[in-house]
């Protein structure tokens, strides 16, 4: 086989996009329904303005004691995913140092380039897409933040999110070569092209084997609900092309695109997608949040008092659904252990 250029990761199969249809994995029966909660832990800065490099305050973490404790009562084994401001911030750095020795959490990567040194690019909204770096920088970006939680944690991290997503052509490659086995950046069923990034539209929301083989993709749920389900991944992409014609779609039960986070998904909505998604044999959950969200003021969706009691009230009746579905929470070491042992035993 020819060997790949010098500094041009071998190629393999991406993430931005629907893997072979080998590649995605049937979890044996003994693993049974499970869920994992995975944690954007990162800076606050104001969504509605243009980022900056210069917004790398962690203050919300004060109040993530509190939704800890309520993931570790469900029987929770959450992934946070820190980016360099939350890596460089001693106080954060103690507090989930602490859950990880206790065995209450694992410690991942999510990767903002614009907060993330080297700073050679000009920050601008394609450029918060990592993949779109030039290769050199993305490499060099994610040798800087491996070894900074490796050394901050005393463990090389083995699990990566891009931040906004923002995988592209060598994201894979690049993970492997770094020492990663599992990704979580893809979000099933969303497409980011018309912002300069990568398009998942036609990724199910299944786990497969991405890259070279050896990394893991356990992408973010999602679900089409509505009359018209079985039609969205059509539909749906095609739906843009007329204005607000979504929003009519999705208020008259016909379409609409759930993904399982207590972000702009009202409970009602995202305990449908969860009913469909287990309806169709889905065997792993996967639900995100970002880490400012559990103190008002900080994201568009906990604004103040009232809309956090939603929010903690969205888990409580998610933990409540599942556990009467037969759904358990799993750690990703259990969720990567399964998968790993659905691979054919090497000949001697």
């Amino acid at each position: 086989m020819p060997r790949a250029p010098q500094n041009q990761p071998a190629r393999g199969i991406r993430l931005d996009a629907p893997p072979p249809e080998h590649c995605y994995i049937r979890l044996p029966e003994t693993f049974g329904r499970r869920f994992t909660i995975f944690i954007d832990t990162e800076e606050e800065f104001d969504w509605g303005k243009p980022l900056s490099r210069d917004n790398r305050a962690t203050g919300a973490m004060r109040a993530m004691p509190a939704m800890h404790a309520r993931l570790r009562d469900a029987g929770v084994k959450p992934v946070y995913l820190i980016d360099h401001p939350i890596v460089s911030d001693p106080a954060s750095v103690a507090m989930l140092r602490a859950w990880r020795e206790a065995g209450e959490c694992t410690i991942g990567t999510q990767l903002h380039p614009w907060v993330n040194p080297p700073f050679d690019e000009q920050v601008t909204p394609f450029n918060s897409f990592t993949g779109n770096l030039p290769l050199a920088l993305q490499r060099a970006k994610l040798a800087v933040l491996t070894e900074a939680i490796g050394e901050a944690f005393g463990e090389h991290p083995i699990v990566y999110r891009a931040g906004r997503y923002g995988v592209g052509e060598h994201s894979a490659a690049l993970l492997e070569e770094a020492g990663y086995r599992v990704d979580v950046s893809v979000r099933a069923l969303f497409d980011y092209k018309g912002e300069g990034g990568p398009d998942f539209s036609r990724v199910r929301p299944q786990p497969h084997w991405a890259g070279g083989g050896n990394l893991l993709e356990v992408p973010l749920s999602a679900a089409f609900t509505g009359r018209l389900r079985r039609l969205g991944p059509s539909l749906y992409p095609a739906s843009a092309l007329v204005p607000r014609l979504r929003g009519l779609l999705a208020r008259s039960g016909l379409l609409a695109r759930v993904a399982l986070s207590p972000e702009d998904m009202p409970l009602g909505d995202a305990l449908a997608a969860i009913a469909l998604l287990l309806d169709d044999d889905a065997q792993i959950l996967s639900i995100s949040f970002h880490s400012p969200t559990v103190e008002p003021g900080h994201t568009p969706y906990v604004r103040d008092a009232a809309d956090l009691a939603r929010f903690h009230a969205w888990w409580d009746n998610v933990f409540d659904y599942l556990a009467r579905r037969g759904v358990t929470p799993a750690s990703i070491e259990e969720v990567l252990a399964a998968a790993e042992s659905t691979r054919p035993a090497q000949a001697a």
